[in-house]
């Protein structure tokens, strides 16, 4: 960085060093007073007892052992559905079709849309098509499949992205070797891929372990221990918001919850970053 102020001679190189570094301190900043602000008032109330325990008087005392639980199999449920729908498709967009057909360029932007609709509206489609058309009322499933929904357009377009961003001399190589079109997908352009994957994966898992919204309409309100995917369960967003919105005295339990899912962000975060890194890693050394 030094080195770099040395070389800042003329006055819109300093104003464009002065912004990119401000923007980013404020960033910074933001997110730490956030972040100080939470621990500061839910730290003192994590505890062993709080992670399993469940909530007790509309939340106010108690735990979340059952709203982590809840939140876990809608997570899961989203992933097993979002994931291989959506590498199935990157790959067909990336690799089977060209950015002049009319199908491909279509379905761009039909995604591109979905990706910027609200929350909400997505929420009122899965209460009608998974609770009410399909049967599947207030639960778990119909919560994780509108999920499914939501984070497909933004997992999709990111591994197309890194699909395309796979040298073509991997290809060319491949195919010079007499390798299969799926062996070369399998075994050499899916993992060159995986960092566009985790981009799409880690910005999908954020909106989805804090999206409120959208699981209101579907999984439901229910705070007690689901015991099937077709049970009601309450998610920790859902958690945080009730408790900081309708429940006088709920703040201190509902600073608590807001930590714990900045941690299961950090989380997944740091968990697809390692696994990239020792993805690409392994890679290199089979090689």
């Amino acid at each position: 960085m030094i080195k770099t102020v040395s070389r800042l001679q003329n006055p819109r190189e300093w104003l464009a060093f002065i912004f990119v570094w401000g923007t980013a301190g404020f960033v910074t900043a933001t997110f730490c007073w956030l972040l100080g602000d939470i621990l500061w008032h839910g730290l003192s109330h994590i505890s062993w007892t709080f992670l399993t325990a469940p909530p007790e008087n509309a939340g106010r005392r108690g735990g979340i052992g059952p709203i982590l639980v809840s939140t876990a199999l809608i997570l899961g449920v989203c992933l097993a559905v979002s994931l291989p729908i959506g590498i199935g498709t990157a790959v067909l967009l990336a690799e089977f079709t060209s950015n002049q057909n009319l199908f491909g360029r279509m379905t761009r932007r039909s995604l591109d849309v979905l990706a910027g609709v609200p929350s909400i509206v997505f929420g009122l489609f899965g209460n009608v098509f998974f609770c009410k058309t399909l049967g599947l009322g207030f639960s778990i499933l119909s919560g994780g499949l509108t999920l499914a929904c939501m984070v497909l357009p933004i997992l999709i377009r990111s591994t197309e992205e890194g699909f395309r961003a796979v040298p073509a001399s991997y290809r060319l190589s491949a195919a010079a070797l007499g390798l299969s079109h799926t062996t070369t997908l399998v075994h050499l352009l899916l993992p060159a891929a995986i960092p566009g994957l985790l981009v799409g994966l880690v910005l999908g898992v954020g909106r989805a372990i804090a999206e409120t919204a959208a699981l209101i309409f579907t999984s439901g309100y229910v705070d007690r221990m689901p015991e099937s995917l077709l049970d009601s369960g309450r998610a920790l967003s859902i958690h945080i918001f009730d408790l900081s919105m309708n429940v006088s005295g709920g703040d201190a339990n509902a600073y608590a919850s807001a930590l714990v899912l900045v941690v299961l962000l950090l989380l997944i975060n740091g968990t697809a970053s390692w696994l990239a890194t020792y993805g690409l890693h392994r890679k290199i050394v089979t090689v």
